[in-house]
């Protein structure tokens, strides 16, 4: 059951970090100090490593 734990809190832990660089970038994108094209680049590539890892630990 500790293992359960563990991983439950590692996808918190994921959760937040996501949100937290979607909303950096976001933030950054809107105040003109990244290009467009640059965030979107990066938030991609966030989310779907978040996805992807969510999807691979799924149990089948």
């Amino acid at each position: 059951m500790e293992i359960l734990k563990s991983i439950a809190a590692l996808i918190k832990v994921k959760t937040i970090v996501t949100l937290v660089v979607i909303g950096v970038f976001a933030y950054l994108a809107l105040t003109g100090s990244l290009a467009p094209d640059n965030v979107m680049i990066i938030i991609s590539m966030v989310v779907s490593f978040y996805f992807g890892t969510q999807h691979e630990k799924q149990p089948k």
